[in-house]
């Protein structure tokens, strides 16, 4: 078990530590590719006992776009799994990578497709480490992949007991404008972090561990982290009655059917 920094290193807060209890043991950190958990999570991690990092995708698309540079989609996902084995190591929080326990992997954007085997795998995970608390990302219309892993916490840790926690990167509002790092629906209980000092300079070294990422991550504040427990969602129906962040990217996926997708998980 790794060494819990100082606490004047990690975070300055407008809350009660009390209020963060739950997420301060051993937590499974459920995302979907390698660099969510740091835009999400990157100094409340610091502060954990034991963090692991649960990547649920491998984090290569099969559309050429994303890869063409790195010869084949193989090639960009081992990048990318390279780079969140380093950024961990960097504050002590132990990888996880779905890809080596399911069969075949699974591809970006492909998470909603692949539910039974992921929450099988996840299921066998939580009973060998019999975490304190979930956190994972909101259902909120951004990528299918981090409502898809909103959506496993939720089943699972309602299963298994487990508090669940989340937290926003980006979506879409109802003017077809961006937003990140705040939730879309507010349900009171939000937590909202100031990233500063040594913590925030480990972030941003996080950040930097992501290199191939770089466009993506020059979006977001590393000075700011929001969480919450998590909402009672419906997953039967799309996180949001407007156009869905990746139906604007026009991306083949649409939020009906990645929450019809949900809804027959929850029929089987």
């Amino acid at each position: 078990m790794r060494k819990v920094p100082p606490a004047n290193a990690v975070l300055h807060l407008n809350v009660r530590m009390e209020q963060l209890r739950p997420l301060l043991g051993t937590t499974i950190i459920l995302v979907a590719h390698p660099d969510d958990e740091v835009i999400g999570f990157g100094a409340i991690l610091q502060k954990m006992q034991r963090a692991l990092v649960v990547f649920a995708t491998d984090g290569a698309p099969h559309d050429e776009f994303f890869w063409k540079e790195y010869g084949s989609r193989q090639a960009y996902a081992e990048v990318r799994r390279q780079e969140g084995k380093h950024a961990l190591s960097l504050v002590g929080a132990e990888p996880v990578f779905l890809a080596d326990v399911v069969p075949g992997g699974i591809a970006d954007q492909r998470l909603f497709c692949r539910l039974p085997e992921a929450a099988d795998a996840l299921e066998d995970l939580f009973l060998q480490v019999a975490p304190d608390c979930l956190l994972t990302l909101s259902y909120e219309g951004g990528h299918p992949d981090h409502d898809a892993a909103c959506f496993l916490a939720s089943v699972l840790g309602r299963r298994m007991g487990i508090p669940v926690w989340e937290g926003p990167l980006y979506h879409r509002k109802a003017d077809g404008s961006s937003a990140v790092q705040t939730f879309p629906q507010i349900t009171g209980k939000e937590l909202e972090f100031s990233v500063e000092e040594e913590a925030l300079a480990r972030k941003i070294e996080l950040f930097h561990a992501y290199k191939s990422q770089k466009l993506v991550l020059d979006g977001f504040r590393p000075d700011r982290e929001r969480l919450r427990p998590i909402m009672e969602y419906d997953f039967t129906r799309p996180p949001l009655p407007w156009k869905l962040n990746y139906e604007h990217w026009q991306w083949s996926m649409t939020g009906v059917q990645v929450s019809e997708a949900f809804h027959a998980f929850l029929r089987s």
